[in-house]
């Protein structure tokens, strides 16, 4: 896996490298802030860890016109520790946010996590001879078309990613605070039923079962 630091604080950049190729990643480095965007797409690394406070476009102008061409994962890194800029990175498709000095370990189990979501589930997944579109967020089946909010989609990935496999409610609570999609218990049941009722829609009956006292799962 190749992760590219995007930091200008040699001393930072240098502990993170190590602490990276330690955790036996493939590290990259921009030293050079002139072309940023075009330095990124050519080293078309699998995440990003982008400062806010570098030469030239600072990071979050960085992040925004990444993600007009790029879904690239990003984890914001900022000595700033404020809601504002965490909103605001947030706001411009960051996915995850760290503050300086961070943990190293936090740090680590961020960057997994984020890794592993991406790889569970790939972009396009044939489900029932369905056709499920993780980016687009719809299914096509039968020459009908839905389209599902972002977190029915992330319930329906997580499932996707566990065939067969009870998944509980925590499980699925936590894949969505993970993807920033902050939703209580109330919540959870309310896009489980909408996720059910769009699938009956265009004839997938009965895919989620119940399972009491366990969770859910995904047949």
């Amino acid at each position: 896996m190749k992760i590219l630091i995007i930091e200008d604080d040699k001393s930072v950049r240098d502990d993170m490298m190590e602490l990276l190729r330690n955790a036996s990643y493939e590290v990259f480095i921009i030293e050079e802030f002139n072309n940023v965007l075009d330095q990124i797409i050519n080293i078309n690394p699998d995440l990003v860890l982008l400062d806010i406070n570098i030469p030239n476009m600072n990071g979050e102008m960085v992040l925004e016109k990444l993600r007009k061409i790029s879904s690239v994962p990003v984890i914001m890194v900022t000595s700033k520790n404020t809601i504002s800029d965490e909103v605001l990175s947030m706001g411009y498709g960051a996915d995850d946010y760290v503050t300086k000095p961070y943990n190293p370990t936090i740090l680590l189990l961020r960057i997994n996590s984020i890794l592993r979501r991406i790889n569970n589930v790939s972009e396009i997944v044939k489900y029932k001879d369905a056709i499920v579109n993780i980016k687009k967020g719809t299914i096509n089946y039968c020459n009908k078309e839905i389209i599902l909010t972002k977190n029915e989609m992330i319930i329906l990935g997580f499932m996707l990613s566990h065939k067969g496999v009870i998944v509980t409610r925590d499980e699925l609570m936590t894949d969505l605070w993970d993807n920033n999609e902050y939703i209580n218990d109330n919540a959870l049941t309310v896009n489980i039923s909408r996720l059910r009722s769009k699938l009956e829609s265009i004839g997938l009956q009965d895919v989620i079962e119940t399972r009491k006292g366990q969770g859910y799962i995904l047949l």
